[in-house]
């Protein structure tokens, strides 16, 4: 289980990372929802999942318990991550409807000097 939920993780993190560094604003958003995925899944890995198990300690002792604050984590990391998905979205789309395009430019607007000058 452990390798499955690893490979997983390996995978969201690649495909997330090839889509970050394409150059259009939706293959970004797309990249940093699955960048988040990834750490999510991480983070519930990390939490020692038991099934049939209450989330705390026994009065008897015995010691078998699955750990609620990674829950918990990554319950409030999906609601902040949907709240930020939610505003690259909306200025993703205000920056399509203004130049036409979704592509990312890293050199910054030009000026009318620098395209006559080509």
């Amino acid at each position: 289980m452990e390798l499955v939920v690893a490979s997983s993780v390996a995978a969201l993190t690649a495909g997330g990372v090839y889509l970050i560094l394409r150059m259009r604003a939706f293959a970004v958003i797309v990249g940093l929802a699955l960048m988040s995925y990834a750490v999510n899944v991480f983070i519930f890995a990390s939490g020692r999942l038991v099934v049939n198990e209450p989330p705390i300690l026994d009065k008897y002792g015995d010691g078998i318990y699955t750990d609620p604050l990674p829950q918990a984590l990554v319950l409030t990391a999906i609601v902040i991550s949907f709240g930020m998905t939610a505003v690259l979205v909306m200025i993703a789309l205000g920056s399509y409807l203004e130049s036409g395009d979704d592509r990312i430019d890293l050199d910054g607007p030009r000026t009318d000097a620098e395209d006559g000058a080509q």
